[in-house]
């Protein structure tokens, strides 16, 4: 990997990581439009620069996160049952899941036709919850199984934890800042318990690029997180469902075919 695909790689993490689009699947594709050999440090260096990403979140939510112990409670309820499938099924996840980009491209496809159907379907349901505050014990451990979903690379964490809080009555503004929250232990676990097992797969000369597409992806998903707490007032995710369809398509005869 060259410090140019690092650079690109961190970019695309920090402007898919919290859009309904996948960024796991966005930098499994793009890691082979680049060329870059498919290797065990190139899957480490993916799952370790979405922490950056995270860190952003840390920054902007900084208050929230360290004062409200009843969000805290909420978010680690949520973080539970993606802990124990990510747990249970690292290896599956990692040297299968993570190696298929049709498996990518299938989920980019369908997930955008369940996203451009659901907001049609919910269009005229009220939001009965529209706050973190309301947000109950139970409706936090399903938001969790929904995230849970997003083993599978293509699904979007973000999107699976949208849809699920959505169809539950939370509003978009809600369930949004709440994906943005239960990133931070969700991406944490997973960089740090990958890195763990990894640590032997890449070398010394190696980290100058995980640095480098750690803070590409902290910077730029900054300005992506504001960008869509914008976007969502006057906006549905229809317009990421199309988006997602059309992306499968091109990956599909760029990359696959």
């Amino acid at each position: 990997m060259t410090i140019i695909q690092a650079i690109i790689l961190g970019i695309v993490e920090g402007v898919t990581e919290f859009l309904p689009i996948s960024s796991t699947g966005h930098l499994i594709l793009t890691s082979k439009l680049l060329g870059i050999p498919d290797s065990d440090f190139l899957k480490s260096f993916e799952i370790a620069i979405q922490f950056g990403a995270i860190l952003a979140v840390v920054v902007l939510y900084f208050k929230k996160l360290v004062t409200n112990f009843k969000t805290w409670k909420k978010v680690l309820i949520a973080f539970l049952p993606t802990a124990v499938i990510g747990f249970l099924f690292y290896k599956i996840i990692k040297n299968i899941f993570l190696s298929s980009s049709l498996l990518v491209v299938w989920s980019l496809f369908l997930g955008g036709v369940i996203l451009i159907f659901f907001e049609l379907w919910n269009k005229k349901r009220e939001s009965i919850i529209l706050s973190i505050g309301e947000i109950n014990n139970k409706k936090s451990f399903w938001i969790g199984v929904w995230q849970s979903i997003s083993a599978i690379p293509g699904i979007s964490r973000s999107g699976a934890t949208i849809v699920g809080g959505m169809a539950m009555g939370i509003s978009r503004e809600a369930i949004v800042e709440f994906s943005f929250l239960l990133a931070v232990p969700t991406m944490a676990a997973a960089t740090g318990y990958d890195l763990l097992k990894s640590a032997s797969a890449f070398s010394f000369d190696q980290l100058h690029l995980l640095a480098l597409g750690f803070v590409i992806s902290f910077i730029v998903a900054i300005l992506s997180i504001k960008w869509l707490i914008n976007f969502i007032k006057n906006h549905t995710f229809i317009s990421f469902g199309v988006y997602r369809i059309v992306a499968s398509v091109l990956f599909y005869f760029l990359v696959i075919r």
